[in-house]
């Protein structure tokens, strides 16, 4: 019998089907967990051979981290987005709440696996950490400008961490269909963002 070796993948190729996979498996994680997807069944998913994707990934804690970085490139997008061209820091802390609150109600499935499945010990992912940090940072930056505005007291770290755990709370909440109190999230949120120093 001859082998033949097989060709190597161009990075159009490996991209193509990069995207692909990542659209499913965010949709499979969500749906499963992660101890419920395998690369097989992703490879099921996708209409493909079961070694498949082994070609484009070493194995399951990679496409997982690749799901994640892809989903906070998306979400740090967002937040970049909501914030362009604002230079009023009271305008953009209003702003970067309704792009959180949009972000997870538009994309449900990648919100719960960013933040609410098993996550990789610090340092093992890079990019994804990258993408972490700067979905953060625009946050960061609206409460240092507020700060330095005199909109809001204290150091702007904690206080950025302090926010975007109030807004994290309230859309999970919502999401998991037990904010029933009688206050919209929409509501809650703009308590949160547009008036920081009455919700502590």
């Amino acid at each position: 019998m001859i082998w033949v070796a097989r060709a190597a993948l161009t990075v159009e190729e490996l991209g193509a089907f990069r995207g692909r996979a990542v659209a499913a498996a965010t949709q499979l994680f969500a749906e499963r967990g992660y101890r419920g997807v395998t690369l097989r069944s992703l490879a099921k998913e996708l209409g493909v051979s079961p070694m498949t994707p082994y070609r484009y990934f070493d194995n399951k804690e990679e496409l997982f981290a690749m799901v994640r970085t892809e989903a906070f490139r998306r979400f740090a997008d967002a937040q970049r987005d909501s914030v362009a061209g604002i230079e009023d820091p009271e305008d953009a802390l209003r702003m970067l709440g309704r792009a959180y609150v949009g972000f997870a109600l538009d994309e449900p499935d990648a919100y719960h696996i960013m933040f609410e499945l098993l996550q990789a010990p610090a340092g093992t992912y890079p990019e994804l950490e990258t993408e972490q940090a700067r979905s953060f940072s625009y946050l960061h930056e609206a409460v240092q400008a507020s700060v330095e505005a005199g909109l809001l007291e204290g150091e702007s770290l904690p206080r950025a961490h302090y926010l975007w755990a109030q807004v994290h709370g309230l859309v999970s909440l919502h999401l998991a269909g037990k904010l029933v109190m009688g206050c919209s999230l929409e509501e809650l949120v703009s308590t949160v963002f547009e008036k920081p120093e009455a919700a502590q």
